[in-house]
């Protein structure tokens, strides 16, 4: 059992940060947005709110869900300029204090890539540092699907995508920081979680992270210290 001021050591030595992005990094969902643009929003934030409680398998859910919404690629660019993700508070001064200290800073999600590369580039985060699904359109811009072969696209892909890091750069301290079951889920690969409630609570990450903040402030005076 790793202590909560082992937690806060690791944490100030990590020599990388993954945040999830919906309800972590944004304020919103971004498939529930996109629900509201399609209308289908009801049925669809049901579903969400299933799938992030553990409920459902994430694939099964993230197929049923689009589905439902049929995006077009002219849905997801008019999600993206008219109602753009509202970045939560104190995350662009998180990031920038992370990246001062030479710290690798990733965001692995669920949602998709056309919306999680807009926020990236929001906290100068290199779309090379983003791991996301890649929804699929037909040539006349209609929804095609999307990328099964992502490691997102499955239950437990963000601890395959932190696996792949640490092989790739050897990185011996990953901390992984997000709201949902799927978060907690990366840990181990990571080496700690750190469950944010923010935005949304959910039960069973307040219940079960060792590390629980409601505000990043938190985390930007850790690395005062």
């Amino acid at each position: 059992m790793v202590s909560h001021s082992e937690l806060r050591k690791l944490f100030y030595s990590a020599d990388a940060v993954c945040f999830d992005v919906d309800s972590t990094v944004i304020r919103e969902e971004g498939i529930d947005e996109l629900a509201k643009i399609c209308g289908v929003e009801d049925v669809v934030s049901e579903m969400t709110r299933r799938a992030m409680g553990g409920a459902v398998p994430f694939k099964a859910a993230l197929t049923e869900r689009l589905a439902l919404i049929q995006p077009s690629r002219e849905q997801v660019q008019r999600l993206i300029a008219e109602h753009p993700p509202h970045l939560t508070p104190g995350i662009r001064e998180l990031v920038s204090r992370l990246q001062e200290r030479n710290v690798q800073v990733f965001l692995i999600s669920g949602g998709f890539r056309s919306i999680v590369e807009h926020v990236a580039s929001k906290l100068n985060i290199p779309g090379t540092n983003v791991f996301a699904n890649r929804l699929k359109f037909y040539f006349n811009g209609e929804y095609a699907g999307f990328d099964e072969t992502q490691p997102t696209a499955e239950s437990g892909g963000k601890g395959k995508v932190i696996k792949l890091l640490k092989e790739k750069f050897h990185f011996k301290k990953i901390i992984m920081i997000g709201d949902g079951a799927t978060d907690m889920e990366a840990c181990p690969p990571a080496d700690a979680f750190i469950g944010f409630g923010g935005n949304v609570i959910r039960q069973q990450v307040k219940d079960n992270a060792k590390w629980y903040i409601t505000d990043f402030v938190e985390l930007v005076g850790e690395l005062e210290e």
